[in-house]
């Protein structure tokens, strides 16, 4: 029977919390999602987004190109206008719950349940 140290159980999730991370490991990608989650599912045009973000143009463009390679994004025409919107609520949500999942599991039985700021 093959024993599984409790870093390698979960090596699909651990390689997609990497993808994601590495997708938010941009000041500007992370200021981009924080405003596009904002928004809500309605999202925003590009232009506005540029605005309220200070990223405009060819930057933006890659940015939210690597934040939809990620799953974490979509753009969609609508008229003349793109419209930018988060779309990994659950994604998100999840990569808390990674961050979170073993959290005090190796602390002391003293230390578990307590509060941590």
């Amino acid at each position: 029977m093959k024993m599984n140290h409790p870093d390698t159980d979960d090596d699909l999730s651990l390689a997609r919390a990497a993808s994601t991370f590495a997708a938010l490991g941009s000041e500007q990608r992370l200021k981009v999602l924080r405003c596009l989650v904002r928004a809500g599912p309605e999202g925003l045009s590009i232009g506005d987004l540029g605005a309220r973000t200070g990223v405009s143009g060819s930057t933006l463009t890659h940015h939210m190109k690597t934040l939809a390679q990620a799953g974490l994004v979509e753009q969609r025409r609508a008229g003349r206008s793109i419209i930018c919107a988060a779309v990994a609520y659950g994604e998100l949500h999840d990569i808390s719950a990674f961050l979170l999942r073993e959290c005090c599991a190796d602390a002391p039985d003293s230390v578990k349940g307590h509060d941590h700021d």
